[in-house]
């Protein structure tokens, strides 16, 4: 009973172990409806890449443009978000993930800081 008990946690540790290397490869990916503005973040919700379509500056003003950019971080977030969830859900008990980590967890609570990719300031 004990050999399968120890079988079992380990098998948990190691599934722990790659939901927690997809965690940190976790992208999403949210683009405007008028196609003028995608934002890719990252696990924790760092902005990796914005892009915009050419025709950007002749169709959106200022506030537009910042409007939707802010608008995708926050989709993409709540993707990236929703994505982690999903993975950790099967190591979590019974109680919906938002009451044990609370409505913004993100990768933090998983790893250690030194575990995930660090952004770059240029």
């Amino acid at each position: 009973m004990l050999e399968q008990l120890v079988k079992e946690v380990n098998e948990q540790a190691e599934q722990l172990k790659q939901a927690q290397e997809k965690m940190r490869d976790l992208t999403a990916t949210a683009k405007s409806r008028d196609g003028m503005v995608t934002v890719t973040v990252g696990p924790r919700g760092d902005v990796q890449a914005i892009e915009f379509d050419p025709r950007v500056y002749r169709k959106l003003s200022p506030s537009e443009l910042s409007d939707s950019i802010m608008a995708q971080i926050r989709d993409a977030t709540r993707q990236v978000s929703g994505e982690m969830r999903e993975l950790m859900e099967p190591f979590t008990p019974a109680l919906p993930f938002e009451d044990l980590f609370g409505p913004e967890a993100g990768a933090d609570l998983f790893f250690p800081a030194s575990d995930l990719p660090r952004t770059e300031k240029k």
